[in-house]
């Protein structure tokens, strides 16, 4: 997503680019990298244009800004979103990459998307995640030909960043705002208030939606540590390649069965109780098989 893919003409002259993310602390929702850049000719300009960070603006003003820019033929922009799910399964795989890592790339792809549309970048401005140093030579080594400025605040710092930070938060804003659940469960509610952790709102809904066997919502962060005190009533499961070959006789034995044991009869009671169960399963009268 982003302007329009021809190429102006101002984008064959140096120009430069501010980088920021939205979304990175909540348990709710994607996270968004957003860039903007123009012409290094048209950074005055760019000081008139109002841009500030984004978190110290009401919605209502963020909206208008980006309406602005994207009107603005002498701006470029685009954004990176990633889905809620594609943060967890990261987090969570074998090989586990960090928020960080999944910041630097995002950000790292949008220098590379910009690059390959034509535009002669020579400046990027980035918000850190991290070190800052190590940040900066990190996405030097990756484009030597750039000159990257990294600096904490950049959003506050550079307007560049600051119309980076509105690209991002609004995309991210609309995301949210125009959330269609792909669940069918009953009773599921957009009432999620902010989606950071600390919300009493986000975590009442964390509460109510959650499911004994299918979790969250696909809206929801799981990797998150705030869902690890949900996972308490949650019916176990158990990966058989996460369990070491051996005899059923031995201690891992017998606790593998007692495990298995606990499962059965949790889903026994989940369906004989109708509680908790999909609408997917109920709505088409569909039956636990027990015996085949």
């Amino acid at each position: 997503m982003g302007s329009e893919p021809a190429l102006p003409k101002w984008a064959s002259k140096p120009c430069i680019m501010g980088i920021d993310e939205a979304g990175r602390g909540p348990v709710l929702g994607p996270m968004v990298y957003g860039c903007l850049y123009c012409a290094c000719s048209y950074q005055k300009k760019l000081e008139s244009l109002n841009f500030a960070d984004s978190k110290t603006l009401k919605e209502e003003k963020r909206e208008e800004l980006f309406e602005n820019l994207k009107a603005d033929n002498s701006i470029g922009w685009a954004v990176d979103v990633i889905d809620p799910r594609e943060l967890s399964a990261k987090m969570l795989k074998t090989n586990k990459i960090n928020l960080n890592e999944i910041s630097h790339g995002s950000a790292m792809g949008l220098v590379s998307r910009v690059l390959d549309m034509g535009v002669l970048l020579t400046e990027v401005y980035v918000d850190t995640v991290g070190d800052p140093e190590k940040y900066r030579l990190k996405l030097s080594e990756k484009f030597p030909s750039i000159k990257f400025v990294v600096a904490k605040k950049a959003d506050s710092l550079y307007p560049v960043v600051s119309g980076a930070s509105i690209v991002a938060k609004v995309t991210r804003d609309r995301a949210l705002r125009d959330w269609v659940p792909d669940e069918t469960a009953e009773n599921m509610t957009r009432n999620f208030g902010s989606g950071y952790p600390g919300d009493p709102e986000t975590k009442a809904w964390l509460e109510h939606h959650k499911h004994s066997v299918f979790g969250f919502p696909i809206l929801v962060r799981f990797s998150w540590g705030t869902c690890t005190s949900y996972f308490k009533d949650i019916a176990p499961v158990l990966w058989e390649s996460d369990e070491a070959d051996g005899d059923d006789s031995s201690a891992s034995g017998r606790k593998r069965q007692l495990k298995l044991s606990s499962i059965k009869r949790k889903s026994e009671e989940i369906e004989s109780s109708g509680k908790g169960r999909c609408k997917f399963f109920r709505t088409r009268k569909l039956e636990q098989v027990v015996k085949f």
